[in-house]
Formats: structure tokens, sequence, C-alpha cells
């Protein structure tokens, strides 16, 4: 994803990371007050970028708590350059599911392809940052958390393709079986996935 920089940039990172947060949270994490957080989420509400829902609290009033609309996620990366979700439609019609299957099979080979040579002489944890770098430079705004000793948790905040994975979903098999020919490990596990209407796509990686 492109660096972002304004302070309303920030805000729909994070709502986008977070999925749900108070004026409170989002001034905590910019390091603003909340009267100028109110100020930018005023205008991306203005925009139909916000949704608002109500936390009750025990005592006093309910909690006003903000997060992404539909419409915001067209304001992240979508790559739809060679694989559009009419033109895999078509190609099903008229040839069935086996036709899309290879397709999706020949792109994560053409992915696997240009990823190893990047993994060359990498231990583990070189190739899952390499691997998260790579992801982050293609738009899928990728996080990368140690857990342990040769333990990773690798976090997609954003998918490009989105649509195309959620009526096609061997796209997210084919991604997970193309991480662990490029880490070299099969202990690599999605553990939720945002077609499935998970938050965020996340991958256990093990040596």
């Amino acid at each position: 994803m492109a660096a972002r920089f304004s302070t309303k940039d920030r805000i729909l990172e994070l709502l986008k990371k977070e999925t749900s947060l108070t004026v409170g949270e989002l001034a905590r994490l910019l390091g603003i007050t909340e009267m100028a957080v109110r100020k930018h989420l005023n205008i991306l509400e203005r925009d139909s970028f916000l949704m608002i829902t109500e936390m009750r609290q025990p005592m006093g009033r309910p909690i006003q708590v903000y997060s992404l609309s539909p419409k915001a996620d067209d304001l992240f990366p979508k790559n739809y350059e060679t694989m559009t979700l009419e033109f895999m439609r078509d190609l099903k019609d008229l040839h069935g599911d086996n036709v899309i299957e290879y397709l999706l099979e020949k792109r994560s080979e053409r992915q696997k392809n240009e990823y190893l040579p990047k993994m060359q002489n990498k231990s583990l944890e070189e190739k899952v940052e390499q691997l998260k770098n790579i992801q982050v430079h293609k738009g899928y705004m990728a996080e990368l958390k140690k857990l342990g000793n040769n333990q990773f948790e690798l976090i997609e905040y954003n998918c490009p393709i989105f649509t195309v994975a959620s009526e096609f979903k061997h796209a997210c098999s084919c991604e997970t079986n193309m991480f662990k020919q490029v880490l070299g490990t099969e202990k690599v596990k999605r553990v939720s996935c945002k077609t499935d209407n998970e938050d965020h796509c996340r991958f256990l990686v093990e040596a």
C-alpha cells in the first residue's frame, strides 16, 4: 500500500487494521486531541466512509464506535489487472470449474517463481520478513508478529483480490500453498480469512 501521511489517511489505516475504534482510542493511537480526531471523523462521515454504532456503558451515555463503510474499501488497493471477476465468470460458464482452478494455480506458480529467488540463503525468520515486505508492496497491508522461536503470525489487513477470492475460494488455498513453497515449510496454516467474514487473513508459520 502506498505510504499515507495525513491524519485522515492514518485514521483510515487504523480502522482498516483494528476494524472498529472509539474517538478516545484513535486520539491515543494518533497522539492528538479528541477534538482533532472528531474533525477528521466528521469529514469521513460526510463522505460516507464511516459506519457508527453505539456501545453501551455500565454508567453514563453510550460511546460511539467507528468502523469503515463498504465504500471505504475502494480506498485500498484492488488488483484486477489480469484477473477480473466478470472474466472468470465467463470462463467458468464456457469451460467449467476446472479452468478456474487451472488459472488460479498458474497465477500461484508465477508468484512462487517471483518470490523464491528472494528467499535464497535466508533463515525462516528472514524469509517470513521478506514475504511480508513483498505482500506490503503488492497492497496487502501485511504485518508480521514473532510468537516464539521460529513461530510467526503473518497478517494481511487488505486483500487486493477480495471480490474474486470471495467467489472463487480456490484462490485462498493457492495462496496458502504458495506460502508453504516459498518459505520452505509445510507448517503454514491460514487461521482466519476475509472471505469467511473474518476481519483479516491470518497465517501461523512454523519451522
